[in-house]
C-alpha cells in the first residue's frame, strides 16, 4: 500500500509512457491489417492509406475502443492474487506494456507482421505465472483466447472465400463484367457500411453520451448503408470500359470499380482495427490507473479515465504514420498477388469478423484475422497462388512472439520489484 501511495503519480506516468509505446507499436505493426491489402492491390498509395487510416483508426479507437478492455484487464489473470500486494499488479502491467511495446517496435522495424494480441497476452501471462503464481493465470480463458486465434482466421477466411466467389459468379464470369460490377458493387458497399455503422452505433456512441435501442440502432445502420451504396453508385456509374487498360491486364476496367470499393472497405477495416486493438494498450494502462486512484484497492469494475482512450488512439496513429509502411509492404505484396477485387474480399471479411468479435469483447488478433482472409482469397484460386514461404515465416513469427513477450515481461517485472521494493 505504501508503494502505491508514495509513488502513485510516478507509476501512472510510467504506465502512460509505456502504454503510448505499446499503442505506437500497434499502429506501426497492425497497420498492415488495415491497409496492407489496399496498398498491395494498388487501390491506394501508401500516403493515401496512411491518411485514411489516421482518421478511421483514431475514430475506431476513440468511439468503440472501450468494449474489449475489460477482457484484457480482468479476464487473463485472477485479481484475487493481487489484493494483498496491489503493487505487483501495477508492476506487472507496466512490465507487460513495456515488453510488448519493445517487441512490436523491433518487429515493425524488421517488417515482421506479428500479433499485438499475442504480444500483450504473452507478456501478461509471463509476469503473472513466474512473478506471482501459476494459479494467478486464468488458464481456461487463455485457452479460450488461443482458440479464437485458430477460429477467427478460419471464419474470416471462409467469409473472404464466399465474397470472392460471389464476385466471380455475379461479375467476372458474366458476359458484361463492367455493367454487372456497377449493378452489384453498391450492394457490397452497403454491407460494408452496415457493418461499420452498426458497431459504431452499438458500441461507440455510449462513449460520447449517446445510446440507442436495438431497433433504432439497426434502423440507423440500414439507413447509413443505403446512403453509402447510393454515394458509391454515383461515383462508379460514369466509369467506362478502357480497352487499352484491359489489353494490359484482364478485367482492368472492372477492377477500377473495386478500387473505389476498396476505399470504403479500407475505412471499415481501419475503424474495426482501431476499435479492437486499442484494448491491448489501454487495458493494462487502465488497470494501473484504477489501482493507483483507488489507493491500492482493486475495483471489481473500473471506470476508464477520460484521457486513456485518446492516448491509445493518438499512439496508434503516430506509430502508423512513422513506421507503418514497413509492415504494409510485407503483408500487401507477400502472401499472394492481390487485385482490388481480391483485396476488397479480404478486407470486408476481416472487418466483419473483427467488429463482431469486438462487440462480444473477445480480444482476437486482427493480424491473424486478415491473414486468414487473404489466405481464403488465395485459396479460391488454388494453393499455387499462395507464397507458402512467406506464410510459413509469418506463422513462425507468431509462434515466437508469445514467448518473447513473456520473457521480456518477466525480466522487467523483477527489475521493477528490485527498484521499488528492495
Amino acid at each position: 500500500m505504501d508503494i502505491i501511495s508514495t509513488y502513485g503519480f510516478m507509476l501512472v506516468a510510467t504506465a502512460a509512457v509505456v502504454g503510448f509505446l505499446m499503442a505506437w507499436g500497434i499502429g506501426a505493426n497492425d497497420v498492415a491489417n488495415a491497409m496492407g491489402t489496399s496498398v498491395g492491390s494498388k487501390a491506394l498509395t501508401i500516403k493515401q492509406a496512411i491518411l485514411i487510416a489516421m482518421v478511421f483508426e483514431f475514430a475506431g479507437a476513440y468511439l468503440a475502443g472501450g468494449e474489449v478492455t475489460s477482457t484484457i484487464r480482468k479476464g487473463i489473470i485472477d485479481s484475487a492474487f493481487f489484493v494483498d500486494q496491489p503493487e505487483l499488479l501495477v508492476f506487472g502491467m507496466i512490465s507487460a506494456l513495456l515488453a510488448a511495446g519493445i517487441w512490436l517496435v523491433i518487429a515493425s522495424w524488421l517488417g515482421w507482421p506479428v500479433s499485438t494480441t499475442h504480444s500483450i497476452i504473452g507478456a501478461i501471462v509471463g509476469f503473472a505465472a513466474v512473478g506471482v503464481s501459476t494459479e494467478a493465470v486464468e488458464w481456461g480463458k487463455v485457452i479460450g483466447v488461443v482458440g479464437s486465434w485458430v477460429i477467427t482466421p478460419a471464419i474470416s477466411g471462409f467469409i473472404a472465400y464466399l465474397i470472392f466467389m460471389s464476385a466471380q459468379k455475379l461479375i467476372f464470369n458474366t458476359d458484361n463484367p463492367l455493367q454487372n460490377a456497377k449493378r452489384y458493387v453498391p450492394l457490397y458497399m452497403a454491407f460494408a457500411g452496415f457493418v461499420m455503422s452498426l458497431v459504431t452505433i452499438k458500441k461507440g456512441l455510449k462513449h460520447v453520451g449517446m445510446e440507442m435501442g436495438t431497433a433504432e440502432g439497426y434502423a440507423w445502420a440500414v439507413g447509413i448503408s443505403v446512403l453509402v451504396a447510393l454515394v458509391g453508385s454515383y461515383f462508379i456509374r460514369g466509369l467506362k470500359t478502357d480497352a487499352k487498360a484491359d489489353k494490359k491486364m484482364h478485367y482492368a476496367s472492372v477492377e477500377r470499380v473495386f478500387a473505389v470499393l476498396m476505399i470504403v472497405t479500407a475505412c471499415c477495416m481501419a475503424f474495426a482495427h482501431g476499435s479492437n486493438d486499442v484494448a491491448n494498450a489501454i487495458g493494462p494502462l487502465a488497470a494501473v490507473v484504477s489501482v493507483v486512484h483507488n489507493n491500492g484497492e482493486i475495483a471489481a469494475k473500473a471506470q476508464l479515465a477520460w484521457w486513456i482512450l485518446p492516448l491509445g488512439g493518438i499512439g496508434i496513429v503516430a506509430g502508423l504514420a512513422i513506421f507503418g509502411h514497413r509492415v504494409i509492404k510485407t503483408i500487401g505484396k507477400g502472401i499472394t498477388h492481390l487485385t482490388p477485387s481480391r483485396g476488397f474480399a479480404a478486407e470486408l471479411a476481416a472487418a466483419t469478423t473483427v467488429v463482431v468479435a469486438s462487440g462480444t469483447g473477445l480480444p482476437i488478433s486482427t493480424t491473424q484475422t486478415l491473414v486468414g482472409a487473404v489466405l481464403g482469397v488465395g485459396m479460391a484460386r488454388g494453393i499455387a497462388a499462395l507464397n507458402l514461404s512467406v506464410v510459413r515465416n509469418i506463422v513462425v513469427s507468431w509462434v515466437v512472439t508469445l514467448p518473447v513477450g513473456a520473457v521480456l515481461s518477466i525480466m522487467f517485472f523483477f527489475m521493477l520489484k528490485g527498484i521499488f521494493i528492495a
